[in-house]
C-alpha cells in the first residue's frame, strides 16, 4: 500500500514552464484538479511530499495551500533527501510513489514502490517508471497518479467520502 508520495514540480506538478514578468517575477501554472486529489489523498490519512530542484515562494504558497508539510526545493540530490525522509517517517520505499518527469529524478524514481511519468515526461524516465499517465505535467498528471493509487489501495470509498 502506498503511503507517501513524492512530486516534483515543474513538469509534473506544474506545466514546466518559467514565465518571467518584465520586473522579474516568476509566474507558475497549477492544476486544481491535482490540487483537490492531493488536498483528499492527505485527508484519508496518506502523505505528501515535494522534492523539487529550484526554490520558488511559488511552491512554497502552494504546499502551503494544499496542506503539504514535507517540503524540500532546491534539491540536486533527490534521492538523498527522499533517503533521509522515509527514514524520519519509518517507512520503507514499498510504501512510496513518485511522479517525475526528467533525468534529475532517475535516482529517486528508480527507488519507489511505485513509479510514474506525464506522457510528456523524457524517454528515459518512461522506460523507467511503471506507468507513463495520460496527462502532461500541470494537466492532471498528478491527478490520475493519485486516482490510480487510490484504487490500487482499495481507499475509493474513502477518497469519496470526503465530498460525496
Amino acid at each position: 500500500m502506498i503511503k507517501l508520495i513524492v512530486l516534483d514540480v515543474d513538469g509534473c506538478l506544474s506545466d514546466g514552464k518559467l514565465i518571467y514578468s518584465s520586473n522579474g517575477v516568476e509566474s507558475k501554472n497549477f492544476n486544481v484538479k491535482d490540487g483537490l486529489a492531493i488536498t483528499t489523498w492527505l485527508k484519508i490519512g496518506n502523505e505528501v511530499a515535494i522534492i523539487t530542484g529550484r526554490n520558488s515562494t511559488i511552491v512554497e504558497r502552494r504546499a502551503k495551500e494544499l496542506g503539504i508539510k514535507h517540503l524540500y526545493q532546491g534539491i540536486r540530490d533527490k534521492d538523498r533527501v527522499l533517503k533521509e525522509l522515509v527514514a524520519s517517517l519509518g517507512l520503507d520505499f514499498r510504501d512510496l510513489g513518485a511522479i517525475g518527469d526528467d533525468l534529475n529524478d532517475y535516482n529517486m524514481l528508480s527507488l519507489v514502490g511505485r513509479s510514474f511519468t506525464p506522457k510528456n515526461g523524457v524517454n528515459e524516465i518512461q522506460k523507467l517508471v511503471d506507468t507513463t499517465l495520460n496527462f502532461d505535467g500541470g494537466d492532471g498528471a498528478v491527478r490520475e497518479m493519485i486516482d490510480i493509487l487510490v484504487d490500487e489501495n482499495e481507499q475509493r470509498e474513502a477518497f469519496l467520502s470526503v465530498w460525496i
